[in-house]
């Protein structure tokens, strides 16, 4: 089965249909997007595509990036545009496999080919023990899903290059119709920003075992000193990382397949797998994922974000849009970088030169998604959409001060409605165990649409002026009473609702009459209300100023 050339991605047609095809039906304009039997299988599909352009089409600069996305190849471009590294999409064979061990791995002991799955055996997607054969196509990209967000696996099972469970963030296009060539592209960037310190760009082939580590003998990392740092890869390598070492046992008997149903002749049932694979070290940034590093300690490397427990959500979207390494450390993924800082100026300066091009969509999502994982163990699966704005470079930072003013206040109300919950709860809320976050999470939730009809308010205002400097007035008093109102109604709702003893009820009311204190600005410690209501420029006693309806 070659990876290039075989009909085996799933594809949603424009009328609906779901079609096998290659990867080069990406440029058919009837394809709109991709149709895998897991959410994650989704993410990695969308990763190896990326990937694969990357590669095989790497633009030289923007000019060359829009000339693609203005006008995309055909399906044949595309194949001729891959063919050259069909030898490095072998997923069998006697020769090289797509990231699998050169080495046969003869004499090791084989395991259920369900150790590919991240989630085997938690029920994320699959109940546990149902998983007993892959056909090839969901073995393949179980296996690049592995290679690609690796956890720790216990003694000499290597992370992934990105460190276990990454985030990815993509750039997606809002109109849900829209072409899968646009989709993909637009989180496609030009080869030089790919480059890290100490590399050099080399023309991608087949045969480059330090692009492809699968075509050249294994790195193992037994012994100290076998570090796998930037600048002894590639620079595309990241796309193609490969921690692990597998070998699929594919067997010559009719069977369904236990992901996606379909009936396969070959079948995988079992796995080789072998410690101690490449172990990678430094300052690796994937294109596809935010970072973050420490201000206070430039010469560590940036660690990537991954999922937590507490879910993602708009508190953290500031982190995943906005370049900040030296405030608050956040390095967001390189083509979501690249997208707001670079390729909506380049086409706006092409536009005012005169071209006839339409500008690129300003109101496109930002597509977040990844495993939250503790050690080996999955806890959960995000996939998140939020709008994704961009602004001239020059008021970006603007932008990322005004956003922060609304998201720290969200999080001083949050843990104050939290606080105040507790406290009508227990007698003695300062021993009281049990995990409260579910409190934050609701709060957020009904706060989420608010943060983001600010922030298209602030796309509006920054867009049409060059002078905005101070926090809009309008914008801030709408966001304080939106917090305001969502912040008493979950606190009433926790903390009032069915039936309470008398000394509950007392606890309780007192509990919100301190929360209305604080949230009026009136107690000793809601300075943080006060402070807002200063920056902001609107009064807290004055009459309420009239509510839009907020979307997301």
């Amino acid at each position: 089965m070659n990876l290039l050339n075989d009909p085996w991605l799933p594809f949603r047609t424009r009328d609906g249909a779901i079609d096998y095809r290659p990867p080069s039906a990406v440029a058919d304009p009837e394809i709109v997007d991709l149709a895998l039997p897991r959410a994650d299988f989704q993410g990695a599909a969308y990763q190896f595509l990326i990937g694969l352009l990357q590669t095989a089409l790497p633009p030289q600069d923007h000019g060359d990036w829009l000339d693609r996305f203005l006008e995309p190849p055909s399906v044949a471009d595309l194949e001729a545009a891959f063919a050259p590294f069909s030898d490095a999409f072998e997923l069998d064979g006697d020769g090289p496999r797509f990231m699998q061990d050169l080495d046969p791995l003869e004499g090791t002991d084989s395991s259920s080919v369900s150790g590919l799955l991240i989630d085997s055996p938690a029920t994320h997607f699959v109940k546990p023990g149902t998983v007993d054969a892959l056909c090839g196509k969901c073995s393949a990209l179980a296996l690049f899903n592995i290679q690609a967000n690796a956890p720790s696996g216990g003694r000499g099972h290597r992370v992934g290059l990105r460190g276990g469970g990454p985030l990815t963030t993509l750039v997606m296009p809002d109109h849900p119709e829209e072409k899968l060539w646009v989709r993909l592209w637009m989180n496609v960037t030009v080869s030089q920003k790919i480059i890290r310190p100490g590399q050099a760009w080399k023309k991608p082939s087949s045969d480059n075992a330090d692009l492809f580590f699968w075509m050249g003998p294994t790195r193992v990392s037994e012994n100290k000193g076998s570090e796998i740092f930037p600048e002894n890869t590639h620079p595309l390598h990241p796309f193609w990382s490969m921690p692990r070492r597998f070998r699929l046992i594919f067997e010559a008997e009719g069977r369904y397949c236990d992901i996606c149903g379909e009936m396969e002749s070959r079948t995988v049932r079992r796995i080789k797998s072998k410690n101690y694979g490449a172990n990678y070290d430094g300052p690796w940034l994937h294109p596809l994922t935010p970072y973050r590093r420490d201000p206070k300690k430039p010469n560590e490397p940036p660690l990537s974000i991954k999922g937590q427990p507490d879910g993602l959500g708009y508190q953290h979207w500031s982190n995943l849009v906005l370049h900040d390494a030296d405030g608050s450390g956040a390095l967001p993924a390189l083509v979501v970088q690249d997208y707001v800082s670079e390729k909506v100026r380049i086409v706006d300066e092409e536009r005012r030169f005169g071209e006839e091009i339409a500008a690129l969509p300003k109101h496109v999502r930002l597509w977040v998604f990844g495993y939250d994982l503790e050690k080996m163990k999955p806890r959960g699966w995000y996939n998140v959409e939020m709008p994704l704005v961009a602004v001239p470079p020059a008021q970006q930072e603007r932008l990322r001060a005004w956003v922060q003013q609304l998201t720290d206040l969200a999080r001083q109300v949050a843990w104050r409605v939290r606080t105040q919950v507790k406290n009508a709860w227990f007698d003695r809320p300062s021993e009281a165990k049990g995990d409260m976050s579910h409190i934050d999470l609701a709060f957020y939730d009904a706060t989420q649409g608010a943060f983001f009809h600010a922030l298209r308010n602030f796309q509006e205002i920054l867009s049409a002026a060059d002078d905005a400097s101070d926090l809009p007035s309008e914008v801030a008093e709408r966001w304080y009473l939106t917090l305001k109102r969502e912040g008493m109604a979950l606190f009433e709702e926790q903390a009032l609702s069915g039936a309470l003893e008398a000394a509950d009820l007392k606890r309780a009311t007192a509990a919100r009459r301190q929360l209305q204190g604080f949230l009026a600005g009136r107690s000793k410690d809601s300075k943080v209300i006060r402070q807002f209501a200063e920056i902001g420029g609107f009064s807290l006693t004055a009459e309420p100023a009239a509510t839009e309806e907020t979307v997301s």
